[in-house]
């Protein structure tokens, strides 16, 4: 019995390796009891293969972990049966109704049969979907499959409940919709909540977050004290020569600035004060030979600098790169052979 105390999650030193191929690197980190807890990072940075390892499906190659008090390698049974797990690819069975879906579940994880009904209703309302209970998966949209599978994971009462990219390929609408229901189930169940993204605006929903980079966590705190720790605005401007631009940026204001997502950007305080400087500053007219700027924005720190301030560059610049994207494909060969 994990006494009420102890971290819902307890990392030490974890590791996993595919050969030669280190995916993560010695993590550790702590989840309290019904805290909302996400792994923010692009595709290939380790996160599904630490849920991996978390959630008893890949063994770890060293160190240590521990899920609602029980080891995960050394008690993977006790494990299993308080997470529940919400795989990042559709597992439901489309051709059986919702309600046979969960009724499967329950009995694979041994709900007794007189819970299973009243359970079975609970989760379902708690989703918005026990109007179509008796509906065929097949014919549901992408937002209710997800639903469905969230509700499949409550089943059998899990202390922590685990979500591999739960919105992967949904619309803005739907994803931000999930995560309302999310955060009711939460509150309504009171559990622990584990989830990996790569969306920004996803992991604004989370008590705390561990940015994941190249297998390892670069910063780790809530949302809020991570964009208070950047300080500065993020200043993003098109230009004619975006080199040019980055060097004058340098000699003329001390700014190192990058090419991120099409535009270079850097920041600095007071972004808004500091726009009419940039622009006498880079005014051919005025100083032949600068760069013209052909647009600018201005945007308070987000979570996409905070992760920009620990790696130099952006997610999405990240998930572009050549290097993470082979990474991705050896991660997505080694993980496809331990799901078994």
């Amino acid at each position: 019995m994990q006494d009420a105390h102890e971290p819902a999650i307890s990392v030490s030193n974890l590791v996993k390796r595919f050969g030669d191929f280190e995916a993560v690197k010695g993590v550790s980190f702590e989840v309290g009891a019904a805290e909302v807890f996400g792994f923010l990072g692009p595709n290939g940075a380790g996160k599904s293969t630490t849920i991996n390892m978390l959630c008893t499906l890949l063994k770890p190659s060293s160190g240590q972990a521990t899920v609602a008090g029980h080891d995960v390698v050394l008690e993977r049974d006790d494990v299993r049966r308080n997470i529940g797990l919400v795989f990042q690819d559709p597992t439901l069975d489309g051709y059986l109704t919702a309600a046979q879906n969960l009724k499967l579940h329950a009995e694979l994880y041994g709900v007794p049969n007189n819970l299973v009904a009243p359970r079975m209703e609970q989760v379902l309302r708690m989703v918005g979907l026990w109007d179509r209970k008796d509906g065929q998966v097949m014919m549901f949209s992408g937002g209710m499959r997800r639903r469905l599978e969230i509700a499949r994971g409550l089943m059998h009462s899990p202390r922590v409940l685990f979500l591999d990219e739960p919105t992967i390929g949904l619309d803005p609408q739907t994803r931000r919709s999930i995560w309302t229901y999310i955060r009711e189930l939460q509150e309504r169940e009171e559990i622990t909540i584990f989830m990996t993204t790569h969306y920004m605006d996803e992991a604004e929903w989370c008590d705390r977050i561990a940015i994941m980079d190249k297998g390892e966590i670069v910063a780790l705190d809530s949302p809020q004290k991570l964009k208070a720790g950047v300080g500065a605005d993020r200043v993003s401007i098109q230009t004619d020569d975006d080199e040019a631009a980055i060097e004058a940026l340098r000699e003329r204001f001390g700014i190192e600035a990058r090419i991120s997502e099409g535009a270079v950007t850097f920041g600095v305080e007071g972004g808004e004060q500091f726009v009419p400087r940039l622009f006498a500053e880079f005014d051919p007219s005025r100083n032949p030979g600068s760069p013209a700027i052909r647009g600018v924005s201005v945007s308070r720190p987000t979570l996409d600098d905070v992760f920009m301030s620990f790696t130099g560059s952006t997610i999405r610049d990240a998930e572009e790169d050549p290097a993470k994207h082979r990474n991705r494909v050896m991660m997505q060969m080694m993980g496809g052979g331990a799901r078994r």
